[in-house]
């Protein structure tokens, strides 16, 4: 057994396909499949059930995979060990992002995190925080940003903002309020987020007040949602950073929440708890100073950066 082995094996349960598993470990296929061959005959079980359409882990072939990656992982912290105590800063590093916090950071972000550190081979995807915990504790990533309150064991939180929410109103709602109170659109129509994780605890408990409007229509994207009272009438709420998305009329119809209650979102980066990479996080971080609306940003994070 040698460590290509054990990476092979990774690949392979990945993509749940030779071809692809070989393209991306820079072999050819039958070079892959022989030595997954050669494994299984010195383990003596098989690790992986093959037929002509998929490519699926016997039961255990999943154990001996999730070991492979814990082994792998031990292994390339020796690497990460000595380029941090040397103060190098580069090689590859995956983050993934929320899809309900993605369009607001991302753009910027990309631009200055490249500009910033141009050695660091940055790969990003958005994917769902039960989605993104788990890639994480397979060692597929190594941080992910999403909504504060996904932590499982082995995970760690690092609190990175919060941000305010705001109820966007049509043109016929209460246009002459100052400040919006949630009694005041009991019967109006409200719009929420078909994956509403990230208001369901925020904003007068919005998704839990189904019952109080004639009726809820569901949207994936806050903009859609904005577009969807611009025509239908009744009201929805959004983000902070969304705002500077909105033409000029449209922000006139933006009304703070009256008080302080659930009217905001907690947002947090996530690791493994044994992760090392302190000075790989703070690129992460220093790239978001350049750009976050200024307090939104936790004050531990802009004075002393992440410490592990």
């Amino acid at each position: 057994m040698n460590l290509q082995q054990l990476r092979y094996i990774i690949a392979v349960n990945r993509f749940r396909n030779f071809a692809k598993a070989a393209e991306s470990c820079h072999v050819s296929q039958p070079t892959l499949s022989a030595m997954l061959q050669k494994l299984e005959e010195e383990l003596d079980t098989r690790i992986f059930e093959r037929t002509n359409r998929s490519v699926v882990p016997t039961a255990a072939g999943e154990k001996i995979v999730r070991q492979a990656e814990n082994a792998l992982a031990e292994i390339d912290r020796i690497a990460e060990i000595v380029a941090e105590d040397k103060g190098r800063i580069g090689g590859e590093f995956a983050l993934a992002v929320g899809p309900t916090i993605a369009p607001y950071i991302l753009p910027r972000f990309i631009r200055h995190y490249r500009e910033m550190f141009p050695s660091v081979q940055l790969s990003i995807q958005e994917l769902k925080a039960d989605h993104m915990v788990d890639a994480l504790l397979r060692g597929q990533l190594d941080a992910g940003i999403a909504i504060s309150g996904n932590v499982r064991d082995g995970v760690l939180e690092i609190p990175l903002y919060t941000e305010r929410f705001y109820v966007y109103l049509a043109e016929s709602c209460w246009r002459k309020l100052p400040i919006f109170k949630p009694s005041n659109l009991e019967h109006e129509n409200m719009w929420v987020m078909r994956d509403a994780q990230c208001l369901r605890d925020s904003a007068f408990s919005f998704c839990k007040a189904r019952t109080k409007g004639n009726h809820i229509y569901e949207a994936g994207s806050i903009d859609t949602l904005v577009h969807i009272v611009d025509e239908n009438g009744g009201f929805t709420i959004v983000p902070e950073m969304h705002l500077p998305l909105l033409s000029d009329k449209q922000r006139q119809n933006v009304r703070p929440i009256d008080g302080d209650y659930l009217s905001q979102r907690r947002v947090s980066l996530y690791i493994r708890a044994d992760y090392i990479r302190q000075r790989m996080l703070n690129t992460v971080t220093d790239a978001l100073k350049q750009f976050m609306p200024p307090g939104m940003l936790g004050e531990g994070i802009v004075k002393y950066g992440i410490k592990l």
